[in-house]
């Protein structure tokens, strides 16, 4: 069944009845995004969370001088969404694209208001992913601030140890916050 990783990844937090399954299942739909495909680009309203199931998905914003700054990646049994535009239905800042096809369930913030209703449950499920993302991003914004590329590489490491020898290493240097030419002389001191 297409929807057990992601049944799997609510019952982490909330249990769910057969008959609540099924309803939270019929407000889903699942799409294929294509390798540099996007999901959502700069300046679009973000109506859906993306649950990934397989492939990966990064979030990135482009500065002025056309620099990539990559703020997430979403391997399987991730979420990503652009949070403030889906929050508050305004023009995203985000891109979000496949960085290799991409199976994705998805979910509008529509059917999740109606889910808030139908299975009241379903509030909590978010509210501990928001806070999880709040947390999260708090934590890098401090990173970012106090340590040295290196040990924000091995949070990266910790963060996302599937994507380590999976992802380009420019995509992890823009993560990190390090030039390319930094982050592979970084690699090879090792």
């Amino acid at each position: 069944m297409p929807f057990n990783l992601l049944l799997n990844n609510v019952a982490r937090y909330i249990h769910l009845t057969d008959n609540e399954k099924e309803i939270f299942i019929s407000h889903l739909h699942q799409k294929k995004i294509k390798r540099k495909q996007f999901f959502l680009s700069y300046g679009e309203i973000c109506k859906y969370s993306a649950f990934v199931t397989t492939g990966c998905l990064r979030g990135f914003t482009v500065d002025k001088n056309g620099i990539e700054h990559v703020l997430s990646f979403a391997p399987p049994d991730w979420w990503i969404a652009d949070m403030y535009s889906l929050i508050s239905q305004k023009p995203g800042t985000l891109n979000i694209e496949a960085l290799e096809d991409t199976d994705v369930i998805l979910l509008s913030k529509t059917d999740q208001e109606k889910l808030y209703q139908e299975i009241p449950k379903f509030e909590r499920f978010f509210r501990i992913l928001t806070e999880k993302s709040l947390v999260t991003n708090q934590q890098r914004i401090v990173d970012n601030l106090s340590l040295t590329a290196e040990e924000r590489y091995n949070i990266f490491c910790e963060r996302y140890p599937t994507l380590i020898n999976h992802l380009p290493q420019k995509q992890i240097a823009s993560y990190i916050g390090v030039t390319p030419e930094f982050f592979s002389r970084m690699r090879n001191r090792h």
